[in-house]
């Protein structure tokens, strides 16, 4: 009888343990204070070390700015316009380039994915584009584009659109062909199935691409502008390092990074709104 009852009390006893949440188990969701929490500290531990390596004197000021520092910076070249002009100019070129990416690259990277001539045709000439370096096309752009925008437009495509490409093409590939042979099955037409059941099923992984890509092209901002521009975060950055203002310096990068991560949130929410039976916390 005692073994019985310490039998049946054994599962009622891990049924009362198990609302507990261990937020060290893997793939396990936790609770979202938690994970704010957590976030949290850590952004305040960045700033926490900055602040003890400027303030306290364990770096010198000229290479490492305070926080006021950069703050007033940030004020004085918000008040006069010169900070908002650079981050148009540099938004301007960079959701231009990737735009024309992404409008290209999303149905050339499903039709390679998905049909083998496509592939044949597309891959060669794609795996050895990406892994030029943007840098190295930058006086080819200049003799057939000029040194106008659409120099630092055509430096954000190349730099995003041949890896798009590539990463489309695998989430693509990744479907599994079950699925198009289920619709057949059904009665669908090759058309319906590649609408109907092979999009669908690539929607989810083409939004990630996008969002990763996003911060490629962030990254390749300061290559668009290194030649011949007149403003943008970029050029802000470079003209600073000529004088070596480090405070512009910071001020330019922490203002890249802010606008990146708004971009990436913005292609998130666009994701979850677009695709809600793939939505993401």
């Amino acid at each position: 009888m005692s073994s019985v009852s310490n039998a049946a009390g054994a599962p009622e006893a891990a049924a009362t343990r198990r609302p507990r949440t261990d937020l060290l188990a893997p793939k396990q969701e936790i609770p979202r204070p938690a994970y704010l929490t957590a976030s949290a500290i850590t952004a305040t531990t960045v700033i926490g070390l900055w602040c003890l390596l400027s303030y306290g004197d364990l770096v010198r000021s000229d290479f490492l700015p305070a926080p006021d520092v950069v703050a007033a910076t940030g004020a004085r070249m918000i008040a006069d316009g010169s900070l908002l002009g650079h981050m148009a100019t540099s938004v301007g070129v960079i959701f231009s380039g990737f735009f024309l990416a992404s409008i290209l690259a999303i149905p050339l990277g499903i039709m390679m994915g998905s049909f083998r001539l496509v592939e044949a045709v597309v891959e060669p000439i794609t795996n050895f584009m990406r892994y030029l370096p943007v840098t190295a096309l930058i006086p080819l752009l200049i003799l057939w584009i000029g040194i106008g925008i659409e120099q630092k437009i055509a430096v954000i495509f190349l730099g995003t659109f041949f890896q798009q490409i590539i990463l489309i093409s695998d989430v693509s590939r990744r479907v599994p062909k079950d699925l198009i042979d289920s619709a057949y099955t059904l009665g669908a037409t090759r058309k319906q199935a590649v609408l109907r059941v092979l999009l669908p099923a690539t929607y989810p992984g083409v939004m990630d691409t996008l969002r990763v890509t996003m911060g490629w092209a962030w990254t390749y901002l300061v290559v668009a502008e290194l030649v011949a521009a007149q403003s943008g975060l970029g050029y802000m950055i470079l003209q600073a390092m000529r004088g070596l203002f480090t405070d512009v310096i910071f001020l330019g990068i922490l203002t890249i990074g802010l606008l990146g991560l708004a971009s990436d949130q913005a292609l998130k929410a666009l994701r979850n709104r677009l695709l809600p039976w793939a939505r993401e916390r």
